[in-house]
């Protein structure tokens, strides 16, 4: 059986041709017309292991319908949606979307970016495993704080001390890319290719609203960041705080 795919999508005809593209690509698909429905059928069914969202949807837009669920569950969804500007785009992915597609589309290119989630999806798959004593080091991000912040891929964890600091699999993909080479400056480019699978297909402004709500999760000041550091021009670095 294969993946349980929810599409929230009030166009029939859009959700017709998404759900036969889908089910072609060997999704088990479930439909919904509109953000209630959807979160009904998230509530008595259980969260989808993928979705896809439109952003105008009736009385309970998409924003909302994405926000709630992203409230108990990290399910990765795509947003699609005819509306384009950048507030939108950034609107969605700060609601908690991983990536945003523009109407209208090619088919190809949401099957594309759905394999590239699923590949995601079972990467992340292991970060609930038990640790390898020959694996990668845990990589201290912050040792001066109290307690130290500490990265171990191994786990699949970001610690703050004993309590386990939540991430998204975007976000946590996001650190452990940069936790790879520390001191190195990344593009934007070059982390839409490593941890979202995209090729061409890539929008930088994703990968700088996602490490936006990363570095409010690690850094003691968002507003200026010390672990995760934009080089203007360039993309981003990881500089451990010892």
């Amino acid at each position: 059986m294969g993946a349980n795919l929810l599409i929230v999508e009030d166009d029939d005809r859009v959700r017709e041709a998404l759900r036969l593209a889908m089910e072609d690509e060997g999704y088990e698909v479930s439909e919904a017309g509109g953000a209630e429905v959807a979160l009904a059928q998230v509530r008595s069914r259980g969260v989808p292991d993928v979705m896809i969202v439109d952003l105008m949807l009736g009385a309970m837009d998409g924003f909302t319908c994405i926000r709630e669920v992203r409230r108990d569950h990290d399910v990765p969804i795509i947003v699609v949606s005819a509306r384009d500007d950048t507030h939108d785009v950034v609107a969605a992915l700060e609601a908690g979307a991983d990536d945003f597609v523009t109407k209208p589309f090619e088919i190809k290119e949401i099957t594309a970016r759905m394999r590239a989630l699923r590949r995601r999806a079972r990467l992340a798959q292991g970060r609930d495993a038990a640790p390898d004593p020959d694996g990668r080091p845990e990589v201290v991000l912050d040792a001066d704080a109290n307690p130290p912040l500490v990265l171990s891929q191994d786990s699949g964890r970001l610690l703050r001390g004993d309590e386990e600091v939540h991430l998204t699999l975007t976000e946590y993909r996001l650190l452990c890319e940069l936790a790879e080479t520390p001191g190195r400056v990344l593009s934007r480019d070059v982390l839409l290719e490593r941890v979202w699978d995209r090729g061409f297909f890539g929008d930088q402004r994703i990968v700088d609203v996602h490490m936006r709500r990363l570095r409010t999760k690690i850094e003691r000041d968002p507003s200026a960041p010390r672990i995760v550091v934009t080089v203007r021009g360039l993309g981003y670095r990881l500089d451990v705080q010892r």
